[in-house]
């Protein structure tokens, strides 16, 4: 008997041996998907690109990117209490959870029972013959353990599974953060807007009030007829018809920011106006290779990589033998008085067990293919997520040069029409001019203020989304 035992040992020890050579060779150590990366982005300017290696900007805290004090306050909110936010901590939370586990993996399992039962056999039955009792009474109370042996890395690739996906639900949650700090900024400056766009309104509604006088008094003079008068009227009418639509617009612009803020809709506090905030559109962007710490929705995926590698490691090592150790010890009688009766009472046994799935309808192989398969779809979800981000930075540089040339184009042509305005009223008055110039200059000058408060929401909005492309400062 000891000779058998010394062999059966033998031969399972080199089985083991054997497929742990195998396994080993099978599941390599994981490494970063290569992803080769632009010298610069489009868009940015060659003076830029290159000479530095990080982004000022995804290193700045949002507190000191944007200078607007009511605007750090609604974003402190929004951070605080945005329901999405919320959801997507509640989601590391619950990721927690199953990383602890994970990580005991290598402990035994222990359970303490203890069980009672009677039977009672029928009185011609064999067992009442055997027993030569009308009952059988039988009692255990016992510990118990087990053990698998991580000889092919089953329970290493499990945690490590559980700790990306774990790290994974916090750069979720930081991307969630991201969007909603640029989602509060775009719309706290889409209401900046739309009060500029009010404020002009409401003035033009008044000059062209003015000209109405004028036109009337021309007309008593027998100057014009009723057809000028009627004209600006209409005009007039156009403008105040156009002012709900801006109150309306703010009003629900700031419903929206509320439920942003987690909060039930109402006011938004603005200190200052559109054309008063300074705009910090000169740091630079840094080189696109830094988007792999900065921007948490890639680190997201480059994590998910590493936590499908896991998997497929894991279901490598399943096709290998496992050797699991189980030990059992306590007390057991069969009458209830003699129950903890020590030492007679006292039982116990060790037992070591290998095996080695043999045939188990291909589901083990068919799931090692399909974790090789999830890996392969994950590092292409990462390749994508890079290509993502970089094209955002540079949509948002593109974007951010244009909106500027455009800017000053557009001042340039509202200090014109103003100038324009202000001649045609004169001559107006001086009879060298119609009032239907009078009021093209007046409808031209609106239109033109009120697409240069548009342009330069534009211009805040750009900086906002190059702040998020580029990581949002969430470090």
């Amino acid at each position: 008997m000891r000779i058998q035992g010394r062999v059966f040992f033998r031969a399972a020890l080199l089985l083991l041996s054997c497929c742990g050579l195998a396994a080993c060779s099978a599941t390599r150590e994981y490494r970063e998907p290569a992803i080769a990366f632009p010298a610069g982005y489009r868009g940015q300017s060659q003076s830029a690109t290159g000479s530095q290696a990080d982004s000022v900007i995804a290193r700045m805290p949002y507190r000191s990117f944007f200078t607007d004090p009511a605007l750090r306050e609604l974003i402190d909110s929004a951070v605080v209490n945005n329901i999405d936010l919320q959801v997507a901590l509640k989601n590391i939370d619950y990721a927690r959870q199953t990383l602890r586990p994970a990580r005991l993996g290598n402990l035994p399992v222990l359970n303490l029972g203890a069980e009672a039962s009677l039977s009672r056999p029928s009185d011609n039955g064999l067992k009442a013959i055997s027993a030569g009792d009308k009952g059988v009474e039988d009692y255990t109370a016992s510990a118990s353990a087990s053990w698998e042996a991580d000889i092919w890395g089953k329970i290493r690739s499990r945690k490590k599974s559980a700790l990306a996906s774990y790290l994974k639900t916090q750069e979720a949650a930081r991307a969630v953060r991201t969007r909603v700090v640029a989602d509060a900024a775009e719309g706290y400056y889409t209401l900046l807007m739309l009060d500029a766009q009010l404020d002009m309104s409401r003035k033009n509604l008044a000059i062209a009030d003015t000209t109405l006088r004028m036109i009337r008094l021309q007309y008593e003079a027998g100057q014009v007829t009723s057809l000028a008068v009627q004209q600006q009227e209409a005009s007039m009418q156009a403008i105040s018809m156009s002012i709900p639509a801006i109150e309306q617009k703010t009003a629900a612009q700031e419903n929206a920011l509320s439920i942003l803020c987690g909060r039930m809709p109402g006011s938004i506090r603005r200190e200052r106006s559109l054309f008063t905030l300074q705009i910090a559109d000169a740091l630079p962007a840094g080189i696109p290779s830094a988007l792999l710490q900065n921007r948490p929705d890639v680190r997201a995926a480059e994590l998910a990589v590493r936590a499908a590698h896991a998997d497929m490691g894991e279901a490598r090592a399943g096709l290998y033998p496992s050797l699991s150790v189980t030990a059992q010890g306590g007390v057991n009688a069969f009458r209830s008085s003699e129950w903890f009766t020590v030492p007679g009472s006292l039982f116990g046994f060790v037992q070591g067990a290998v095996l080695q799935p043999i045939f188990q309808h291909g589901e083990l192989r068919a799931k090692y293919q399909q974790s090789k398969i999830r890996r392969d779809q994950a590092e292409l979800a990462f390749k994508l997520a890079v290509l993502k981000a970089v094209g955002e930075v540079s949509d948002a540089l593109v974007r951010l040069e244009k909106v500027k040339s455009q800017e000053l184009i557009a001042e340039e042509r509202v200090a014109t029409l103003r100038k324009a305005v202000s001649n045609a009223g004169m001559l107006f008055r001086s009879g060298m001019a119609t009032y239907l110039e009078v009021m093209l200059a007046q409808t031209n000058l609106l239109q033109a203020e009120l697409t240069l408060a548009d342009i330069r929401r534009q211009h805040f909005s750009a900086m906002s989304e190059l702040y998020r492309a580029l990581g949002g400062g969430w470090r």
